[in-house]
Order: structure tokens, then C-alpha cells, then sequence
């Protein structure tokens, strides 16, 4: 009745077929067992078990208000209160503003980042925690290690995952811009609107959160205004060609019917040629002139129950289809 976890399943793909085969052949299995698997999409993965499978997908917000709100849900008050010095909620701040970032800029295509890195929680979490641990190193006497804090999060912990030169120059411009003693004046600030607030609570964070605006302009990214005209435009064309792929093909020799008409004519045609519902009284009649106890008549008996089943279920379902075409169902 346990769960199993399955991780990065698209480097063992032969596996997985194994996997399908145990499941379906098992005799028995407890209704509290579950298996997860986590994957990147990939051709080969195999089809029957990606169909038998219930999918997620989990998606970073849209916005820095949106990005982060969701960094400082999963915030709690121990980690806010787990280091005395006074940077530690100013670059937890600035982190979580970074990591929004990060993901924001993959919107913009290559515009953004040149190659897209799949950035995620994971990236966050380490962050912080080597912050946290460089902070507990140095003490108050010592302070900050700025050179050290860039390093790891511009070539580390986030550049880890960067292949391309101008991209890692990038990243490591944020990390120089965002992350010094320069980070605690009074006059700092992301972009125009974007500071790092003050409070001792994750509601004094989250509550300044809700303030800031849910459409971000492209210069708080460090991109040019014009950027958001080029995501505009990709994302138009992107929606129109995904309705133009599921209009019907065939509708230059139909007159140019809508798929609603053409699942209707559909369903009117299939209705036609269903055939009528088994009279149970005629089947039992009929059987007992042939010998109802034969083995062969008991198979049909069996047959012809398993059709009236398919066929009340298409019939339903082809009826239940021109309703809801109607807008009655």
C-alpha cells in the first residue's frame, strides 16, 4: 500500500516497459499503492503507459508578483528567523527576486536567454542554503563575502546550469549588480518599484508582494520595452495556430463546415446505422429453443449481453454529444 518514486525515467526507458508488464500481470494489488514517475518529455517514452497515466505538469507562475508569491508561501517563519546577521532576510529577498527572474526571462524567448534553462525550486533551495551556511561561517565580525556569494550564484548554483558565454555573462551581472553592501542602502532597488522590503514576519513579505503590479515591463528583466511587443506577437501567433490546427481538414469539400457540424452529421449517421437494443425476452425465448444449458449457447448469451452493453453505451454517448453541440446537455 506504499508509494514508489520513480525519478528522471527518460534515461532508463527500456525499464519502463518492465514496469508496464509488472503492474498489469500482478494479481493482486493494494488500492493504496500509487507509482510515480517523474520525466522529461521524450518520443520514446512508452505510449501505453503514458496513456494509463494520470499527468501533471508543474509550471513557474507568470510575473515577479506571481513568482514571488509562490517562493514565499513555501517560506516559513524558521527559516526566515534561522540567522541572527542582518543580511539574511535582505538576501533571502533578493534571491527569491532573482530566481523570478531567471524563469521570467525564458518568456522572451532569445531574447531572454539564449539557450532556455529549465530553471527550478531545486536552484532556489540550494541557494539559500549556501547562503545560510556562508553566513553562519563568516559571523558578524567578518561579514559578507560578496566575491564568494557572486561566485556561487552566478557560477554555481544558477550558472551550473548555463552552457552559453553571453548567458553566463548575464547571469553574472545580475549577481554583481543585486548582491553587495550597496543591497542594505536606502536607494537600492531592482527596478523603479522593486525594493527589498523590511519586516520580521513572511505576512510583512508576503503583504508587499500583493502590492506590486501584476504586468511587469520588460526593463524590470533589464530587456528593452520592445521585448514585450516580440513575446506579444510570438504568443498571438502561437494561440492562432493552435486554433487553425484543430479546425476540420476536410472542410474545402464540405462547404466549409464547422467541426461542431461535422461531429453532428457524424453522430446522425452513426445513430442511423446503430442497431436497436437486444429484447431480453426474445433472446431468453430463442435460446431456450436451442438449448439454453449448451456451452455454445451460454457464449452467446454472454456475447450478446456484452454487446447490448456497447451498444447502449454509444448510443448514450453519441445522444449525450449532439446535446451538448445544442448547449442542452
Amino acid at each position: 500500500g506504499g508509494w514508489l518514486l520513480l525519478q528522471n525515467c527518460h534515461l532508463g526507458l527500456e525499464f519502463l516497459n518492465e514496469l508496464m508488464d509488472t503492474i498489469m500481470t500482478k494479481q493482486s494489488m493494494s488500492e493504496d499503492f500509487r507509482t510515480w514517475i517523474t520525466t522529461e518529455a521524450h518520443p520514446e517514452f512508452p505510449i501505453n503507459l503514458l496513456q494509463s497515466s494520470i499527468k501533471f505538469t508543474n509550471e513557474p507562475p507568470q510575473g515577479v508578483k506571481a513568482g514571488l508569491k509562490r517562493t514565499y508561501s513555501a517560506v516559513t517563519q524558521d527559516l526566515l528567523g534561522v540567522s541572527k546577521m542582518p543580511q539574511w532576510k535582505p538576501l533571502l529577498y533578493a534571491i527569491a527576486f532573482l530566481h523570478t527572474t531567471v524563469q521570467e526571462r525564458r518568456k522572451f524567448g532569445p531574447l531572454g536567454w539564449n539557450i532556455p534553462y529549465e530553471f527550478n525550486q531545486a536552484d532556489f533551495s540550494a541557494s539559500v542554503q549556501f547562503v545560510q551556511n556562508h553566513l553562519n561561517d563568516v559571523g558578524v565580525k567578518h561579514g559578507v563575502n560578496w566575491s564568494c556569494v557572486r561566485y556561487m550564484l552566478g557560477e554555481v548554483q544558477y550558472g551550473g546550469r548555463v552552457t552559453d558565454d553571453l548567458d553566463k555573462a548575464l547571469l553574472n551581472t545580475y549577481a554583481r549588480v543585486w548582491f553587495g553592501e550597496h543591497m542594505f542602502s536606502e536607494k537600492f532597488c531592482f527596478y523603479k518599484g522593486y525594493v527589498i522590503p523590511k519586516g520580521n514576519t513572511v505576512e510583512d513579505y508576503l503583504q508587499y508582494i500583493e502590492q506590486l503590479p501584476v504586468i511587469d515591463t520588460p526593463e524590470v528583466f533589464g530587456l528593452h520595452p520592445n521585448a514585450d511587443i516580440t513575446y506579444q506577437t510570438n504568443l498571438a501567433n502561437e494561440t492562432f495556430s493552435t486554433m487553425v490546427s484543430i479546425q476540420p481538414k476536410d472542410s474545402s469539400t464540405r462547404g466549409g463546415e464547422t467541426r461542431e457540424a461535422v461531429v453532428q452529421r457524424l453522430a446522425d449517421e452513426m445513430l442511423e446505422k446503430l442497431p436497436p437494443d437486444y429484447n431480453p425476452h426474445e433472446v431468453k425465448a430463442q435460446l431456450q429453443k436451442m438449448g439454453a444449458i449448451q456451452p455454445i449457447n451460454i457464449f452467446l448469451r454472454q456475447e450478446i449481453d456484452r454487446m447490448q452493453l456497447v451498444i447502449s453505451r454509444v448510443r448514450t454517448t453519441l445522444t449525450d454529444l449532439k446535446l451538448a453541440i445544442d448547449g442542452k446537455l
